[in-house]
């Protein structure tokens, strides 16, 4: 009688310890699933910023071409940083902010002639220099980066990303 008794335990004392394993596994899953879905968003959003950046790359570059010309904005509102560079998916004149977007690889980028001033940040030699916003679309995936910059036709006098 005690024999069948002490094998009916170790059939208990099993099935929990199965069941145990079972949870552990299921887990372990769930956190290796969880960990790959964060590195792959930490991945597009990192494909993105470095579209946007190259992005922003060229249109300075273009910027500080000899034979480059833009005339300025025509009102002040006009001169607001494009409200269409969080939501554009394609290349096309910009609605509400007149800015011609440019395709690249991954992304577009849009050059506004903001104005003029004798006093760029990082210092002044008292020539007047025209200042340019150039706003930079970076796509990869689901992920979006704007970055956008403040140039004159020598260097980059401001950089921010916008959110």
């Amino acid at each position: 009688m005690r024999m069948n008794a002490q094998r009916g335990a170790v059939l208990i004392v099993s099935l929990v310890f199965l069941m145990l394993l079972t949870l552990l596994a299921t887990s372990s899953m769930q956190n290796a699933t969880l960990q790959e879905k964060v590195a792959g968003t930490l991945m597009l959003r990192n494909a993105s910023f470095q579209s946007a950046e190259t992005a922003l790359r060229t249109a300075e570059a273009d910027l500080m071409a000899p034979a480059f010309s833009l005339p300025a904005c025509t009102s002040p509102a006009s001169c607001l940083p494009p409200p269409e560079a969080l939501t554009l998916s394609a290349t096309s004149a910009g609605v509400a902010s007149g800015v011609d977007w440019v395709a690249t690889r991954s992304g577009f980028y849009g050059i506004q002639h903001i104005g003029q001033t004798d006093q760029p940040a990082g210092g002044s030699d008292g020539q007047i220099r025209t200042l340019y916003r150039v706003t930079a679309v970076g796509l990869a995936g689901d992920s979006r980066t704007v970055l956008e910059s403040i140039h004159t036709r020598e260097r980059r006098v401001m950089w921010r990303q916008r959110q």
